[in-house]
């Protein structure tokens, strides 16, 4: 198969980037705290907006730093909300953990961001397959030289086969949705929502198994959600506010997260291909 929309060896450090973004998160909840976990994992949000702005050409307006704002101070209360509730696990070695989650969230920035760069200039089929396919053979040589021993130590019941299935699953759609959600909104707005993910936690941690959370966890939820309506809807208010702006800059327009992402010309593409080498 010849690769027309992209060269392969994108995909290949794609892949390597992606698999090690998710072991280093992964690996980090072995040293440090859920709590510390949740809040340094923000870190991929600056540095998304800081490659989208330098290498993809996005304009971040005051209203969607305001977003961003709000969404980040949403998440900094359920941090302070687990701390006041008693709910803070502590970490054999919190510094090394801590410096892992800001390894992995900048690598994972640096993922999502090369994939809103491929999915916006090359075939989205195409990068999901590639993605799929890299990604399962550097996967499948990290956990044959780094965890041998714990893979032969899983007993291979039905109740151990049932969760691998079920995250094989959430996994499987999650980077179904992915591809689409870079190439209508960006990545900034994708990690954005992403925070929401601490959000669902608290109502599984109600719902499923019955326990108490702090009122705080509900105003984050609040401030979250407001976060992700400001930045998502700024477009269209400054657009109305501004209606001449495009005729007083004479420079050349950057490219608005939501407003052109789907429609990179062949300059554009040419002018951002340096994306995947940084």
């Amino acid at each position: 198969m010849v690769l027309v929309q992209a060269k392969w060896y994108y995909y290949i450090l794609l892949g390597i980037v992606d698999v090690e973004a998710n072991f280093i998160v992964v690996k980090s909840y072995q040293y440090t705290s859920l709590t510390s976990v949740m809040l340094l994992d923000c870190w991929s949000i600056p540095i998304v907006m800081l490659l989208t702005w330098l290498f993809l050409k996005t304009k971040y307006r005051f209203k969607k730093i305001t977003g961003v704002v709000i969404c980040v101070a949403g998440l900094v209360l359920v941090v302070f909300s687990d701390v006041h509730a008693g709910d803070r696990a502590g970490g054999s070695n919190p510094s090394k953990g801590d410096l892992l989650v800001i390894a992995g969230s900048t690598l994972y920035a640096i993922s999502n961001v090369s994939e809103e760069f491929l999915v916006k200039s090359a075939d989205r089929v195409e990068l999901m397959a590639m993605l799929g396919i890299f990604g399962g053979i550097m996967s499948a040589i990290q956990i044959s030289i780094l965890e041998r021993n714990e893979l032969k130590s899983i007993h291979w019941t039905a109740g151990a086969v049932i969760p691998f299935l079920g995250f094989s699953l959430a996994m499987f759609v999650f980077y179904s949705v992915v591809p689409v959600l870079l190439k209508t909104n960006g990545a900034t707005m994708l990690n954005l929502s992403l925070l929401t993910s601490d959000m669902w936690s608290v109502l599984i941690r109600i719902f499923a198994y019955h326990e108490k959370v702090d009122w705080m966890y509900f105003l984050a939820f609040g401030a979250v959600v407001a976060g992700l309506l400001i930045y998502s809807g700024g477009d269209k208010d400054e657009t109305q506010q501004h209606p001449n702006v495009a005729e007083e800059d004479p420079q050349p327009i950057k490219q608005d997260e939501e407003a052109n992402s789907g429609h990179h010309n062949k300059g554009s593409v040419a002018g951002t291909s340096k994306t995947m080498v940084a």
